[in-house]
This record gives C-alpha cells, structure tokens and sequence, in this order.
C-alpha cells in the first residue's frame, strides 16, 4: 500500500477569483506554499531515511524552554531553567539535546547548589522537582518535533528521600510567641504563618489590598495568589493573624520582613525559647497542619487551607498526627506581646 501524508497548512485561496485583488491574494498563498514545501519536503526526506534536519536541529533550545516555562509560570520551571541555562553556558540548540546531555544534567543537578546562596547545594526535593520537569520538557520537547525522540522515556528517574517534617507543638509555640525576639517582624511574621499555614514567599509578598472584609461582614479574608503553585485562594483570617499583620497601612503587610532573617536570627530566637528541634521558616506551615489536624479540622477543609492542588499532599500530616501521637487539643494558641508592634 503506497503511504500518503497530507498537512494542512491553514492557508485559503479563492476558488474563482474575479478581481485582480483576489488573483494577487492566491499568488501570494501560492508563494508562500511552495515555500512551506520546500523545506517541508527535505525534513520529511531526512527522517525516512535518517538523517539530520539541520534546520529544526538549528533551533534554539533555550528559548523553546523558556516559552514552556512561560505557559506554566511556576518557580519549579523556572529553577529547572536557571539550571539547565547555566549547566549548557546559556547556549544550546536542538541537535545538541541526546541522551548524553540528558544525564550529564541529571549528574549536574545532583551535585548543584542553590544561585541565592552557592555555600549551600539543593534540597533533594528540589532536585527532585527540577529532575521531573525535565523530563516533562523532553516530553513536550518530542511531542513538538523539536528532537527526534523522546529521551524521556530512556532517563533514570531520581528517587525521593523520605524527610522528617518538624513542627512545634502546642506548648512549644506558646513558648515561642512568649519570647522576646530581637527583631520584632520577624516574631510577628512566624507567628502569622503558624496561624494562617502561609509560605515565607506568600508571607513576603502578602500586601494590604489582598486583606478584604467577608462577605458577613464580621471579619476579614486574604486573597492569595501562591508563588510556588500559582493557585489562587480566598482565606479566612482569624482574629489573632489579623491582629499580628499590626495597624492597617498600604504596601506590603510585614514591612522591613526580608528573607534573611529567617536564617540566623530565628534559630537565635529559637534558642531563647529553648527549642532544640532542627525549625526552619516552613516548619511554621507544618504546625499549623498538624495542629489544625489535632484540634478536629477536616482534612479536606484543611487541604483548601492550605491551598494543595492534591489531598495527597494534606495526607503526609495525618502521618504525622499518627507518629506523635498527639491528642485532640484547642485551637492553636498564641500568645501576643504588645512590643512585637514597636517598630
């Protein structure tokens, strides 16, 4: 059977022209046909009979990656491109990409360290994540005709570690909003996450405007838009998470609150309260799961809280729950010092 392939080219003459305008419009489209064909038909050529497509093998990979980072819009897309731009030295077109290149990257990215602080490497979960949107850009990279096979399917995938996910009980957070910290934003910025589950990067870019009175008109909610998962959400506020946010301004919710500061001078403050426990920034967001969790919220109530794009993600708490074997207890209480508000 002889095989035949035709491919639409979304170009339209008419069938009877009758004024010369028509007649210029289809020798136009004629034109620009003949010129799709002629370097159509070489592309189709090189594939039958395997070789090398050096116009689509020309094309920049780079720029393909960045207009797939643009489609999703997320900080794990655009890590995984930050690295990959910096492992191929901000150069690489599509004949480059083999499967050789392929795990040279997934070598680099097991030994790579973090741009914001280079002392530092990767999280293994970020590895991870970064490793899984590769290959979903090989993937779409395959799919798109922009190389000649799915590499994807012949890369070694990246296992995930199991990670111990501190959080603070609720004795320990009493104690902690109990102790003076030397920086007065910070305390108000933690005690905040610990109370709404909020990420440090939705902390940060918290404004006022997104501050909204309910629709009862009886309290207020937040309207977040997450950094890292670009989910959007309209949140209830508690009466102690609005009264850390302090006096009502405009900009930014926790002003002079900087990433910084959850390095070492929240391990110093940490330390005044006496908790030993290994409590980074995140560890905030944990406890307010699992002692929403503890204090009776539904889960799934708990996961829109929390703004998860799956209920897998709210099920690791109950794990936790389980692990600690923590009673039902109140609602998370905070102790709130009025010198957090001296600026």
């Amino acid at each position: 059977m002889k095989k035949t392939r035709t491919e639409t080219l979304g170009i339209y003459v008419y069938a009877r022209p009758r004024s010369q305008h028509e007649k210029s419009h289809n020798d136009e489209m004629y034109r620009k046909a003949r010129l799709i064909a002629s370097t159509r038909l070489p592309a189709i050529i090189n594939k039958q009979y395997g070789f090398l497509d050096t116009a689509r093998g020309n094309r920049d990979f780079l720029e393909y990656f960045r207009q797939i980072v643009g489609e999703h819009n997320s900080s794990l897309w655009k890590g995984c491109y930050n690295h990959f731009r910096f492992f191929v030295k901000n150069s690489c077109i599509c004949a480059e990409v083999d499967i050789e290149l392929c795990r040279k990257f997934r070598s680099y990215l097991l030994s790579a360290h973090q741009f914001r602080d280079p002392t530092r490497p990767l999280a293994h979960s970020s590895i991870v994540n970064y490793y899984l949107k590769f290959l979903s850009l090989l993937h779409n990279a395959y799919r798109d005709h922009m190389i000649e096979e799915d590499l994807a399917i012949q890369m070694e995938y990246i296992a995930r570690k199991p990670t111990r996910r501190e959080f603070l009980t609720p004795s320990e957070l009493r104690t902690l909003s109990q102790t003076p910290c030397e920086i007065h934003v910070l305390k108000r910025a933690s005690l905040f996450s610990c109370e709404t589950g909020l990420r440090l990067s939705d902390v940060l870019a918290l404004k006022w405007e997104d501050i909204v009175p309910n629709l009862e008109g009886n309290g207020y909610n937040m309207r977040i838009r997450t950094v890292k998962t670009d989910e959007e959400g309209l949140l209830p506020l508690s009466d102690t998470a609005l009264q850390l946010c302090g006096p009502r301004s405009t900009g930014t919710v926790f002003k002079g609150f900087t990433r910084s500061m959850t390095d070492r001078p929240l391990k110093r403050w940490l330390e005044d309260a006496g908790i030993t426990k290994r409590i980074t920034f995140h560890c905030f967001r944990h406890t307010y799961a699992v002692l929403q969790l503890a204090s009776g919220t539904n889960i799934y109530t708990l996961s829109k809280m929390m703004l998860h794009k799956s209920i897998r993600s709210t099920e690791i708490y109950l794990d936790l729950l389980e692990e600690t074997k923590l009673e039902t207890v109140g609602r998370i209480s905070i102790y709130i010092d009025p010198e957090m508000f001296d600026e």
